[in-house]
């Protein structure tokens, strides 16, 4: 993606069902644990950037000695900074305590992370705070285990507001209003209100306080804990969480927005946001990993014992698309093939566009991300001029034309790396003008390829969000070369509509395919309509979000997707160039032929898998009407 936009956080969890000696004798380590937790959070590091964080809880552990350890980065090397932390302390040991490197009984008791429970995490903001604080994992402590609650997510919620009022009417004073506090404090309610109701419960059948805190471990219901807490949630998720007893648990959404995948043996029990993480991490089959169905919760209790059961009631699956596009790594072997599906798909198009001149075409790709639909583009144009081919040489076929033939038989698409992102330039740039200056500079190009006057420039991108970069940067390098024409072809359809579950796409204002809309409307002098949306819009807001309905919806409505595309390109094509440009988007079909298990497309389609989405479009309208640059949710 050439925009900017920023990745999903990612989770990992492990559940160690063996005792640290097993794993030494096996695996040649009494780090196993701290060793994969690293690999599967580095293996997940293009979900999250903003910073990373670690947590473990330790098993039957002497009072006055610490169950939970945490460690949390907000720096740019933030996996790398907590890592370096915690085998700082290994490192020593080796060193001046060999004789303690072997001993179990006492690693467990000295060294924080040696742990039988640990989840890591790494973490885009939505919301783009900094500092170690807003870092996940988050916890709540008690001197009561049962009572202990840490948890990370890959998660955003449209009614934090209610929630929050909700937690005041139970009498709590949050101390953020965010949807991450949020979700801690309804489950930590919940968790307490069974710790509660079981110590009445034992404390009237005659148990000593002490012989309470171990009936409780064993008979919390998570399945419960998790559905009170969830059932009014709106919004995409996958939330990990431990309890200081050693419960565990993973919770995902209805819809499935939100991904997460888990396997399990006898001698571990692993969760991630990823399915290749896993494959590599353990050297396992996709076969042997299993996806977390919707509305369900992978539970993992403190003897061992592993069920995947119902929380709340599956709803349609809306798996995110953008995960199959862009945000997951394309090594997974399902979203492989679906890139390149979404590449096969628009080869047609493009062909028709150049009028089937592959011997005046270059064709490129940018970003890296968009790599995989490219190789799937080319090999569908690949298979076009291998027919063509065939079909030419029937016709020259015993006669002999040997110049002729040497030419068709060399033809093959000009594939060139044109544009090239120089990540050094990112930092160091502060005010507006000189960070515009930065966009225009972000990408290189590769000259001495194209023919001046003469080719066309074909490059594939994974999606265009804003534009700002092509507008900026992108457009005036690939000018520089002197092309006929400049084709951007993107393999995600337009996008129209803001994200809510967890994508940086939150503003109407912020979408290229809404600004072209807009001006579509003024040119046809109907800008009326937009006065009639937003006083729907007002009062819709006033209604409960199962009432509400996606009214921006109408705007698109009156144009063809060519339209748009053609306005887009207008918007999007600097003054002072001298290519022709146009912008090709895959179709909303083309993305469901490409990608039918994952039919969340609501950014393309306006079909919000919650009634939470259509209350967060329309505000975002009514934030665009009254000329506030704001988030909706």
């Amino acid at each position: 993606m050439s925009d900017e936009i920023h990745e999903h956080c990612g989770i990992a969890l492990i559940r160690l069902l063996k005792p640290f000696s097993f794993y030494k004798e096996k695996y040649g380590t009494n780090y196993y644990g701290i060793h994969k937790l690293y690999l599967l959070m580095e293996k997940q590091h293009n979900r999250g950037q903003d910073g990373a964080g670690v947590a473990g809880i330790k098993f039957d552990m002497p009072p006055g000695i610490p169950v939970i350890h945490r460690v949390r980065s907000a720096s740019s090397n933030a996996l790398e900074e907590i890592f370096k932390k915690i085998n700082r302390k290994l490192a020593d040991i080796e060193e001046n305590k060999p004789q303690k490197a072997e001993d179990e009984v006492w690693l467990k008791n000295n060294v924080p992370f040696m742990a039988e429970l640990l989840l890591g995490h790494v973490r885009y903001g939505t919301y783009g705070s900094s500092g170690n604080e807003y870092c996940h994992p988050i916890k709540r402590e008690n001197n009561w285990l049962t009572k202990n609650l840490v948890i990370a997510g890959n998660f955003n919620l449209t009614n934090v507001d209610e929630l929050f009022e909700k937690l005041l009417d139970l009498g709590q004073h949050p101390r953020e209003k965010t949807d991450t506090i949020t979700i801690l404090e309804k489950i930590a309610h919940f968790l307490d209100k069974q710790n509660e109701k079981l110590f009445a419960k034992y404390k009237a059948a005659g148990h000593s306080n002490t012989e309470i805190s171990s009936l409780i471990a064993q008979h919390l219901s998570i399945k419960d804990m998790l559905y009170n807490a969830s059932k009014r949630w709106d919004g995409g998720y996958t939330i990990a969480g431990l309890l200081g007893h050693g419960d565990s648990f993973v919770l995902r959404d209805p819809n499935g927005i939100r991904p997460a995948f888990y396997y399990h043996d006898d001698e571990i029990v692993v969760a991630t946001s990823e399915r290749p993480a896993l494959r590599t991490g353990f050297n396992i089959q996709t076969r042997e990993i299993k996806e977390l169905k919707p509305g369900h919760a992978l539970i993992i209790r403190r003897d061992g014992k592993v069920s995947e059961e119902e929380v709340l009631p599956p709803g349609e699956k809306k798996s995110c698309s953008f995960e199959r596009i862009y945000f997951s790594r394309g090594n997974d072997q399902d979203i492989y093939k679906e890139r390149k599906g979404l590449g096969k798909i628009l080869a047609p198009s493009v062909l028709k566009t150049i009028n089937y001149d592959l011997e005046n075409t270059v064709f490129s790709f940018i970003p890296n991300t968009a790599e995989l639909a490219f190789l799937g583009m080319m090999e569908e144009v690949e298979h076009y001029l291998d027919k063509a081919k065939e079909n030419e040489l029937e016709k020259i076929e015993g006669k002999n034309d040997k110049a002729k033939l040497k030419k068709l038989l060399s033809l093959h698409p000009r594939i060139e790396k044109i544009a090239l992102k120089d990540t050094k330039l990112r930092t160091f740039i502060t005010n507006d003008i000189n960070r515009n200056d930065k966009a225009a500079h972000v990408y290189d190009t590769t000259y001495g390829v194209v023919n001046r006057g003469i080719d066309t420039l074909v490059t594939l991108d994974d999606s265009i969000v804003r534009g700002t970069t092509l507008k900026q940067s992108i457009f005036r390098i690939l000018d520089r070369l002197g092309p006929k024409k400049i084709i951007v072809v993107s393999s995600a359809p337009q996008i129209r509509y803001p994200d809510c579950y967890g994508i940086d796409m939150a503003k109407l204002t912020d979408l290229v395919a809404f600004q072209a809309a807009v001006a579509l409307l003024k040119e046809s002098f109907k800008d009326n309509l937009l006065d009639e949306i937003y006083e729907k819009a007002k009062a819709m807001d006033e209604l409960s979000r199962e009432k509400v309905v996606n009214l921006v919806k109408q705007i698109y409505d009156l144009f063809t997707p060519e339209q748009i595309s053609r306005k887009i390109t207008e918007l999007l094509t600097p003054d002072d160039i001298k290519a022709e440009v146009e912008i090709i988007y895959q179709s909303v079909e083309g993305l469901h032929e490409a990608i039918p298990d994952h039919k969340g497309d609501w950014y393309f389609t306006g079909n919000y898998p919650t009634p939470g989405g259509n209350k967060v479009v329309n505000r975002s309208f009514i934030n665009f009407m009254e000329g506030k640059n704001v988030r909706a949710y």
